[in-house]
């Protein structure tokens, strides 16, 4: 099993205990690797969406489980990478909005597999030729 950067989607599976296989295999991987590693703008879309829904005591539960994961930052590094990409997937007209090319920034930046349900996204920058490894826990 390769260290991972969990995206939003599988996450927030994960937190409503959606899908009992993804569910177990962040279990596996905690079991092996101590804890998750998500990014801060997983945390910002996470968190957006408890604000947006007024789930103060999800979002409190939410801030207080960061405490056993690993959450990487938006560097300077990241953002060039991202700035890259988001200005590539435009330039070929295929735009993905803003997170998940910080997202797979993240990833690339970290040497980590980037886990998602949302292969379409991320294929389209592989497709780029940049080297984003993806797995998908469902």
């Amino acid at each position: 099993m390769d260290k991972t950067l969990l995206d939003t989607d599988i996450l927030s599976e994960i937190l409503k205990a959606k899908d009992l296989g993804v569910v177990a295999k962040a279990t596996a991987y905690k079991t092996s690797f101590g804890r998750l590693t998500l990014s801060a703008i997983t945390v910002m879309e996470i968190v957006k969406g408890f604000q947006q829904k007024q789930r103060t005591d999800a979002l409190r539960k939410f801030l207080e489980s960061l405490k056993t994961s690993e959450v990487l930052s938006f560097d300077q590094a990241c953002a060039e990478t991202a700035g890259r990409i988001y200005g590539d997937l435009e330039r070929a007209g295929q735009p993905i909005g803003r997170a998940d090319p910080m997202i797979a920034a993240i990833a690339l930046q970290h040497g980590l597999v980037l886990v998602t349900g949302n292969s379409d996204h991320y294929q389209r920058i592989q497709a780029l030729g940049y080297p984003l490894k993806l797995d998908n826990w469902r």
